[in-house]
């Protein structure tokens, strides 16, 4: 699987093919991150066949649907636990991300664990996703933005970011340095 922008939500439901002694078989639904429909299928049957005697020959896709997060408007911290596959072996994991949308800090995820662990996207497996609050939050790195009074500064300023004027001064030649610094 290749991990290429922003991740997506998808909620895949499947069963097992209905047979003349199991006209209705039990159905399974499961919640997985994937950049497409298609990926999110072939990885619900990857897991069913860890989990359940099934697979994509013997069993029937029921329903496929991109779950869209409906409050966006604000950050929040997110916790995920996952499970991935190093050199090593396997490792538990719990990592926070802040974000506005969960597929956000899924997409996070994926790109700080291949620059860190080298971790390939096809070895990562999540197992649990949940809004943290600020008083629950275990790493440092999250907790020095879910301030109350956490400051941007803005210590070095180019001119032309500035829509509609020239690129820091109104000529295009100039004999004099730039001022950067408005402190």
């Amino acid at each position: 699987m290749t991990v290429a922008g922003l991740m997506r939500q998808y909620q895949v439901v499947g069963r097992k093919a209905p047979t003349s002694d199991n006209p209705n078989p039990e159905a399974y639904r499961m919640i997985i991150f994937a950049p497409n429909a298609v990926i999110a299928k072939s990885k619900f049957w990857y897991y069913m066949h860890q989990f359940r005697k099934m697979k994509k020959t013997t069993g029937e896709i029921l329903d496929c649907v991109e779950i869209i997060e409906k409050d966006t408007g604000f950050v929040k911290n997110y916790a995920i636990w996952l499970r991935y596959s190093s050199r090593s072996g396997t490792h538990n994991m719990y990592r926070e991300f802040r974000d506005v949308k969960l597929t956000g800090a899924v997409s996070q995820l994926y790109d700080e664990m291949a620059g860190r662990h080298r971790c390939r996207p096809r070895s990562i497996q999540i197992i649990r996703t949940g809004i943290v609050g600020n008083e629950d939050l275990k790493r440092s790195n999250g907790m020095q933005y879910a301030k109350d009074d956490v400051k941007f500064p803005l210590p070095h300023r180019v001119a032309s970011g500035k829509r509609g004027q020239k690129a820091l001064s109104s000529t295009t030649f100039t004999t004099v340095r730039p001022t950067t610094f408005f402190g």
